[in-house]
């Protein structure tokens, strides 16, 4: 399995598919969902381009069972970050066990391991369906995912998003939001005229300080801490201007059981509190984005199918833990689809040098091999 893995690895990587939505110009999923469609035929699989929104096509890729066994799905993005400071991006370099290029880590390596998964599994006769859902957009706004779930149904999910071999089973979710605090614009020489709205975002930044200390009291045994950063900051003209408006940025991260409407409720108080305290204070919030944690529990017939699965692969007991990342699990999740997520080691997610294991990628596959086996027999 590791050498077709591996040239099927390296056939992805070797194709720009950056997140356009990202990078102005970027080359988008159009060629690497070609990619898959042909490999996956030629593979004797069935393959469908979904593409509701022009340019950006996802591919489900289908391994058919005999009919009245579960449905697995399996999940990976195509699209990539830039590529900015990085010598050769696509062109895929083998040293040892490693393969370096853009998107290898973060997820090509997991897309190849479940093709190859479903590739094998159409040769055991299983009764279920594995799907294998090669979605675009993941790095921006999961148009890919959102398509596949209102046209996919399946009684499990693993999202092989790199996991360096551990069983995710929660990750933390993000509130995006905006403050803009408003002044008053005058000559620079007339502070009686003047309301800086620069220095009063100073009364929300020493809130979110307080808040973000606060926050560090409330974890998770998996995933850690909640916290709340400043992303954003800008206003004002020129130097000789008080500055009429400012504006902030912010990002939130969130853990299981908290809420985009408790985030935007926590913020409408931080700034009630910074009202109360300065009567001239004037700022408005919104919420930008929104992307929900996810968990499913440790006891649940997925996750003990699973651990046993890659277990067996690594000839030791999976260990099982939480990402501090956001994934496309959280959809899937969210869609009512027992979910987990799996993936193969490596560094450079969204870095200048980015690789994989190709040994973890091929533990990822046959995990998901025995685990088909298991669930869709």
């Amino acid at each position: 399995m590791l050498s077709d893995l591996t040239s099927l690895l390296s056939s992805l990587v070797a194709v720009d598919s950056v997140n356009p939505s990202l990078v102005a110009g970027g080359a988008g999923e159009e060629e690497i969902a070609t990619l898959i469609e042909a490999w996956a035929r030629e593979a004797g699989l069935e393959a469908e381009r979904l593409e509701e929104t022009p340019g950006r096509p996802s591919v489900l890729v289908r391994a058919r069972g005999t009919a009245g066994g579960r449905v697995l799905l399996l999940c990976g993005h195509m699209d990539t970050v830039n590529v900015e400071g990085m010598t050769a991006p696509h062109t895929p370099r083998i040293d040892g066990d490693r393969l370096y290029g853009r998107g290898a880590y973060d997820m090509k390596a997991g897309v190849a391991a479940a093709l190859m998964a479903a590739r094998e599994v159409s040769r055991l006769g299983l009764a279920g369906d594995v799907v294998v859902a090669s979605v675009a957009d993941e790095e921006h706004a999961s148009l890919g995912i959102q398509e596949v779930l209102r046209r996919v149904w399946a009684d499990a999910a693993v999202v092989t998003e790199p996991t360096e071999l551990e069983l995710v089973v929660a990750h933390k979710g993000f509130v995006w939001s905006g403050v803009e605090v408003t002044g008053r614009s005058a000559h620079g020489s007339r502070p009686h005229l003047g309301v800086d709205a620069i220095v009063k975002m100073g009364a929300v930044l020493g809130e979110l300080e307080r808040l973000d200390r606060s926050l560090a009291e409330q974890t998770h045994p998996l995933l850690g801490r909640a916290s709340v950063h400043a992303s954003q900051i800008e206003g004002g003209v020129e130097l000789s201007s008080y500055p009429a408006q400012c504006k902030l940025g912010l990002e939130r991260r969130t853990l299981p059981g908290e809420t985009g409407q408790q985030i935007e409720a926590e913020l409408a108080d931080l700034l009630e509190r910074c009202r109360r305290a300065d009567p001239e204070f004037e700022a408005s919030h919104r919420i930008a984005l929104v992307r929900e944690p996810f968990e499913i529990e440790r006891d649940h017939d997925l996750v003990a199918l699973l651990a046993r699965a890659a277990g067996d692969v690594l000839g030791e007991p999976v260990r099982i833990g939480g990402a501090s990342y956001w994934a496309d699990s959280a959809f899937i999740s969210a869609a009512g689809i027992p979910t987990a997520v799996f993936g193969p080691g490596g560094e450079g997610a969204h870095a200048i040098e980015e690789w994989v294991s190709l040994s973890d990628t091929e533990t990822v596959a046959r995990a998901l091999v025995s685990l088909a086996t298991r669930f869709c027999a």
